[in-house]
């Protein structure tokens, strides 16, 4: 097996590391502040990203994407992840899933996507509907050749800057063994689609100014050809698709836990108690090693499993193992480090409070925690009939 990166890969992580030092770093404490990402700044960001050649460096090269490998592209998620959310938005990944498009809507919404002139949001979860996805209440009724969509969706990041929606709603039901389980259908609806409304939700402590919305849907009409992939086959799509989005996430809190370790380990060196460096004490010393280790596991778990996709390997498990262990490795990284620097890491003079409030997302979105131990130990007890 090999542990080192490519020339290549080692200029794509050297080029996405700068580029979110020079172009996201300098604005993060004005985010924090208002929680609001400037509109000129986004697009600033977006522009450059497009010069650079990373705009959707996540999808092959045959539909304008970059072509990145799993590998290639969990290294750029990673170093992405040491930037604020609400910022590095705009490098660029639209959702994986535009590749089930088929026909006129790759015109209408994959090429403009990745070329950057319409951007994406996700919306699945509802407020009684999150890990128990069957159980959604958003409906689509049909009606002729068309569908009508009543019910609402909530915590969608990215809507404010969205042109459309890829969003997974119920269309009907089956008996199943364990009771009544809804079949699930995936619509693309474009921003100004009537009776169709986007809303802010919630204030989060977590990733200000990366926005969490509400979309509600008032007897909205769509035809069939807002369909993405087939109906009542919306789960074939989000498996086919999304699980990588997983990836991202396990590679983004390696990156953010990187960043923070950083600002640990120099205060460790640099702060003196009692005529010495304070890292020279166990009590200090022995949690900057474990901490160094953690992130290590979950980078190499991370990387493992991008290096399983690419070889077309099964990943499910590995993959959930990547997004469990490292959101949870964070949480402990970023607390770790808020101790070292003692009263001073809950000040906001210092980004550290802000490493710690946004680390407590990771273990809830895109899957709990609690999901990813289910995938893990389903994976390991069906094969043996348990």
């Amino acid at each position: 097996m090999q542990f080192g990166l490519s020339e290549e890969q080692e200029m794509i992580v050297s080029t996405v590391r700068g580029f979110v030092e020079n172009e996201v770093f300098p604005h993060e404490a004005e985010v924090e502040r208002t929680g609001h990402v400037p509109r000129e700044i986004g697009e600033a960001i977006k522009a450059k990203c497009l010069e650079l050649g990373f705009y959707a460096a996540n999808f092959p090269e045959e539909v304008g994407g970059a072509g990145l490998s799993h590998m290639d592209f969990t290294l750029v998620e990673r170093e992405l992840g040491r930037g604020s959310m609400a910022l590095t938005h705009f490098f660029g990944r639209p959702q994986n899933i535009l590749m089930a498009c088929t026909g006129e809507q790759r015109e209408r919404y994959l090429f403009p996507a990745v070329r950057g002139e319409r951007m994406d949001a996700l919306a699945m979860t509802e407020p009684d509907a999150g890990s128990d996805v069957r159980s959604m209440k958003c409906f689509a009724a049909s009606d002729g050749d068309d569908f009508v969509i009543n019910g609402s969706k909530h915590f969608i990041s990215g809507a404010e800057h969205a042109d459309f929606f890829i969003v997974f709603v119920a269309t009907g039901e089956d008996e199943t063994a364990r009771g009544r389980k809804k079949r699930i259908t995936t619509f693309l609806v474009d921003r100004s689609t009537p009776g169709f409304e986007v809303r802010e939700g919630y204030r989060s402590v977590s990733h200000r100014g990366y926005k969490n919305y509400i979309l509600d849907f008032d007897d909205c009409r769509l035809p069939q050809a807002q369909v993405l992939g087939e109906v009542d086959h919306g789960f074939d799509v989000m498996n086919e698709w999304l699980s990588a989005t997983r990836l991202s996430v396990a590679a983004a809190c390696v990156g953010r836990a990187r960043r923070c370790f950083d600002y640990a380990l120099a205060h460790a060196a640099e702060r003196r108690q009692f005529g010495q460096p304070i890292g020279k004490f166990q009590g200090v010393g022995f949690p900057i090693a474990d901490m160094i280790t953690e992130i290590d596991a979950a980078d190499w778990l991370t990387l493992s499993a991008a290096w399983r996709l690419d070889a077309e390997k099964p990943a499910d498990r590995e993959i959930a193992s990547a997004k469990l262990y490292a959101s949870e490795m964070l949480a402990r990284v970023t607390d770790g480090a808020l101790q070292i620097f003692g009263g001073m890491g809950l000040m906001d003079d210092l980004p550290i409070e802000r490493f710690w409030r946004d680390a407590r997302v990771e273990r809830i979105w895109d899957g709990t925690s609690e999901i990813q131990r289910h995938i893990i130990s389903r994976n390991l007890l069906r094969p043996l009939g348990a």
